[in-house]
């Protein structure tokens, strides 16, 4: 089967999904492998923009083997949820692994009732 014949078409136009499929026994060993480093080189070609959702960087190996395949590394933290040391070891591990930290994203955040908000420093 060939990525074509893989990847799911989604309702936003140009954004394609492939889902991971049944858990292998070894992830980690699968996604180091060279097979590996091939696909991602495939698909770099095939598409403009790739996106690999990893498990939380703290519980398991596999975001630690992508980050060093991949261009970069977005972190994901919860606000309110997220510790400060456990962002932090994140951010250490990524650059243990030779990742590129592009940014953080900072999910559940709540939003203040204020036109500040939207409009950072605008005034009416």
């Amino acid at each position: 089967m060939n990525i074509s014949e893989a990847v799911q078409e989604s309702l936003v136009e140009n954004l394609f999904i492939l889902t991971c499929g049944p858990i292998p026994p070894n992830p980690a060993k699968l996604l180091g492998s060279e097979s590996m480093r091939q696909f991602i080189e495939q698909v770099k070609g095939d598409f403009d923009q790739i996106l690999f959702d990893t498990p939380p960087i703290l519980a398991v190996t596999d975001a630690q083997l992508m980050a060093n395949q991949c261009d970069g590394t977005i972190l994901i933290l919860s606000s309110g949820n997220t510790d400060i040391d456990a962002a932090k070891r994140a951010k250490e591990l990524l650059i243990a692994a030779k990742g590129k930290l592009l940014g953080a994203v900072l999910n559940k955040k709540k939003s203040k009732d204020s036109h500040y908000y939207y409009y950072y420093g605008h005034s009416n």
